[in-house]
């Protein structure tokens, strides 16, 4: 192979992976990159789990053997089986040598004896097995120390590997280290951009994304489309008796609550909002499911020590909620709901669609110069109240007519007072948002 084909190749796989927007895309770029540069029908990209003492197999990619998967969830092979990385490489980088790649071939020999041998054998029976005639394998490098290797194999009948090849093999594989360290970093940054430093969950960003392809996808098809909007409570109590690192405490157990009763709904984003709000987008299932999630999760914040439950708000486009033509709208329901719930001081879950004030007051929100959130100071969308029931009359000058009572619509200033002076959006729980 001519030195202008090999350049070629080495930038042609640079770009791939240059252009890979995923880590499993970035794989298949690696691998199918390195198959083509040195004339292989298949190729495979392995890490090396240090902690686990294994070889993991990340993408397979070309002329697959039968059992073998493009993204593999849990084929491993033990170091000891493949030894060259942790036994005879290892010793030739301590030695001041370079992370050589190595020819292996399916041909009957007699055992040459030395570290790795064993590795040899594996690789031998492994050709063997898949119906392949021979293979280079080289170490993939990052940080000074080995993360992997880049197995490239023929099929019996086509050309051995020579050492020219073995050689390019070294060269592609810095390349594909290169390439694999750039995803890494990039997918740090967006772990970083999308991921509540506190609790681990997602963040306002994430849901802000999340919510606004779900709404897009119900609209085109019809899919079902669920909010739970929650407030824990105490948490400013919480704050001014025990101390912050103890209402971190809290947040971050919520948290975990909160991830345990989304996992009842398959595929469903568990977020924190900021301060002590909470949320899950759920895309799929019905609307009751949901509401069961969330009851769930009433009842097991209201067993947290230290806290005082949970004030939690659904809305779902599977209830008769009127139009969704946006997140935001969806999003005004859901914390519409919430905020009920809370001046009601519900142990469960108040839907909207179902409690008959919840689209009332997402339709009239609490003045702005009273309210706490960005998305409820915005005036009601008129073409979406051109198609919803008149709303019932509401005293705006009063509470309500009886604490609690059902129908009654809260006045914004009266019970969002006393909300307020439980945690407050200047509170220092909130700050940490």
């Amino acid at each position: 192979m001519g030195e202008d084909v090999r350049l070629r190749a080495v930038v042609a796989l640079a770009q791939a992976m240059a252009s890979a927007h995923t880590p499993r895309e970035t794989w298949r770029a690696a691998a199918l990159g390195a198959r083509d540069a040195l004339g292989g029908s298949f190729a495979a990209l392995s890490m090396w789990e240090r902690d686990l003492g294994r070889l993991k197999v990340l993408v397979n990619a070309g002329a697959r053997a039968p059992g073998e998967e493009e993204f593999p969830d849990s084929e491993t092979y033990p170091v000891h089986q493949f030894c060259e990385i942790t036994e005879f490489l290892h010793e030739r980088w301590a030695g001041g040598g370079e992370p050589n790649a190595w020819v292996e071939t399916a041909e009957e020999r007699e055992a040459p004896g030395g570290p790795g041998y064993a590795a040899l054998r594996g690789r031998v029976a492994a050709l063997r097995r898949r119906g392949r005639g021979c293979c280079v394998v080289a170490p993939i490098v990052m940080h000074g120390r080995a993360w992997g290797e880049l197995y490239v194999a023929r099929p019996v009948g086509a050309p051995v590997f020579d050492r020219h090849d073995a050689d390019f093999a070294t060269v592609l594989a810095s390349v594909v280290a290169a390439g694999i360290a750039q995803t890494e970093r990039l997918e740090e940054v967006r772990r970083l951009a999308f991921t509540d430093p506190l609790t681990g969950l997602a963040n306002r960003r994430a849901v802000d994304m999340r919510l606004d392809e779900a709404v897009e996808r119900f609209l085109a098809d019809g899919t079902v489309v669920s909010l739970v909007v929650c407030d824990l409570n105490g948490l400013k109590r919480v704050n001014d008796t025990h101390g912050h690192a103890v209402g971190d405490r809290l947040l971050e157990r919520f948290g975990s609550v909160l991830s345990y009763c989304g996992a009842m709904l398959p595929g469903a984003l568990a977020a924190r909002l900021g301060g002590d709000e909470f949320c899950l987008v759920s895309v799929g299932p019905e609307a009751d499911e949901v509401v069961a999630a969330a009851d769930e999760l009433c009842v097991r914040a209201g067993d947290l020590e230290l806290g005082e439950g949970v004030a939690c708000g659904v809305a779902s486009t599977g209830d008769p909620i009127g139009p969704v033509r946006s997140a935001r709208r969806l999003f005004r329901l859901a914390d519409a709901a919430q905020y009920r719930a809370k001046a009601a001081r519900s142990p469960k879950p108040v839907v909207a669609g179902r409690d008959g004030t919840v689209i009332a007051l997402a339709d009239h929100p609490p003045a702005p110069s009273r309210d706490r959130r960005s998305f409820r100071d915005a005036p009601p969308d008129p073409a979406v109240l051109s198609e919803l029931p008149a709303p019932p009359a509401v005293d705006t000058a009063r509470a309500v007519d009886a604490p609690g009572g059902a129908g009654a619509v809260p006045d914004a200033g009266a019970e969002r007072g006393a909300d307020e002076a439980e945690g407050p959006e200047g509170a220092a729980g909130r700050e940490r948002g």
